[in-house]
């Protein structure tokens, strides 16, 4: 395995790895492990890279963080730093975004069952956007704006029936899916229809769709967005319809190891755009503010996670097992998608491999591996593991299995650290229990 330096990985003069220009070893020392490190000079290069092509192009566009994959009050202070919008999916990201000052004019609510709590909260918080998925959506949020007397902006999320090439549990744009409004069925412009006929309660502004994640390619975002055009030249005839705005999601892929190839953020962008601006001029449409909603292309490689070597477990003639100090309770992703990721020990990230190993996790549990085959130096107990690309979806799905503290998150950037969320206690974990008696 070639060493993939990602941001401002590096390796500095001691031979050790440094991310933002902080040895790892000193952060692992500092914090303690499992550790999550972040590359904040990354993830700010991400999000400009997709902004600064829409502006080069001259189109009028949102670039929203999808925060299910990851959110803290750190995190999105700098997506709020870098100018960006907000996706949220849940009460809890929407209240996260609000303690850490996000503009609530950005913020737009996600969800296929957006609890009635959950959407007073959004029209508490005068958020942006709402994204309706779903016809009970439609008219419990009439319900609640009719009380208020209010309205507020909407889209509506369409299924646009095409089927990105990626895991089978997180595609979502073909039709058979738990979100949104089939194109194809005609679910989607019956919505469009009834929220039309309440236009004193919804602005409906346009479409969203989201057709699947970690896409290396854009020939799927491109069909999306020629159906949902085709389909917006019927509905300005049939229903005097306009999409002032077309979401076209997230998705776009990240190298977790080297079979991966991701394309540039503004690959992705002038492809889309592209698109959009042909099918409108040529079937005399406006062009409409397009928005997508990067998560994963955002922090996922920008994340490194640091554990400690514990146990090995030599089988004879099979394989050899190292042990490290977290596992499916920081990372579920390999137990969950069969996910795959590449490592190398801190201390010595360019040093010669000797022996192909297996990274166990820690849980009481056979299927807590996080690496089947790594090719490492030889270690001892004690040495520092540096997994990498873990970013996304690692601190926003860890869990207490078998009452293990998450633990802490920490940012790196031009040489300084700064833990943005502490590590749990053991008092942290028995915080909500209640005594039996």
């Amino acid at each position: 395995m070639t060493f993939e330096r990602f941001g401002t990985m590096d390796v500095n003069e001691a031979g050790h790895l440094e991310i933002g220009g902080v040895d790892t070893l000193e952060l692992a020392k500092r914090y303690g492990t499992p550790l999550y490190v972040y590359d904040v000079a990354l993830i700010r290069e991400r999000a400009r890279g997709f902004k600064q092509t829409f502006a080069e192009l001259n189109v009028q566009a949102q670039v929203a963080y999808a925060s299910k994959a990851f959110s803290s009050v750190a995190m999105y202070e700098l997506m709020a730093e870098e100018g960006l919008s907000l996706d949220v999916v849940s009460g809890g990201e929407l209240y996260t975004a609000i303690q850490a000052g996000f503009p609530a004019e950005r913020i737009h609510f996600h969800g296929n069952n957006k609890t009635l709590h959950e959407i007073e909260m959004a029209l508490d918080y005068q958020i942006g956007c709402i994204v309706i998925d779903n016809f009970y959506e439609i008219e419990l949020l009439k319900g609640l704006l009719e009380e208020r007397k209010t309205k507020i902006q909407v889209l509506i999320r369409v299924t646009p029936g095409i089927e990105a090439h990626t895991h089978d549990y997180i595609l979502t744009g073909q039709d058979d899916s738990k979100f949104g409004f089939g194109l194809t069925n005609g679910q989607a412009e019956r919505a469009i229809e009834e929220v039309l006929a309440n236009a004193h309660v919804f602005d409906c502004t346009g479409l969203h769709c989201h057709i699947g994640s970690q896409i290396f390619e854009t020939t799927g975002f491109i069909m999306a967005a020629h159906r949902i055009m085709e389909q917006l030249v019927v509905w300005h005839k049939k229903l005097n319809f306009d999409s002032k705005v077309l979401n076209l999601g997230g998705g776009f892929g990240v190298r977790y190891t080297e079979e991966d190839e991701p394309l540039e953020p503004e690959v992705y962008v002038r492809e889309i755009v592209k698109e959009v601006k042909k099918m409108a001029l040529a079937n005399g449409l406006a062009v409409p503010e397009i928005w997508i909603e990067p998560g994963r292309s955002l922090v996922g490689e920008a994340g490194t996670t640091l554990y400690k070597v514990g146990s090995r477990k030599e089988v004879p003639g099979i394989r050899s097992y190292l042990a490290v100090d977290g596992g499916m309770s920081d990372n579920i992703r390999p137990a969950l998608y069969e996910a795959h990721y590449e490592a190398v020990l801190a201390e010595v990230p360019l040093q010669e491999t000797e022996e192909t190993v297996a990274i166990a996790g820690k849980c009481c549990e056979s299927g807590d591996m996080l690496i089947w085959d790594l090719p490492l130096p030889k270690s001892n107990a004690g040495d520092v593991l540096a997994v990498f690309c873990t970013g996304a979806y690692g601190y926003s799905m860890a869990n207490n299995y078998n009452r293990i503290p998450r633990p802490p998150v920490v940012f790196v950037e031009d040489g300084v650290s700064r833990l943005v969320v502490r590590r749990e206690s053991y008092e942290d974990l028995v915080r909500n229990d209640l005594p039996l008696y």
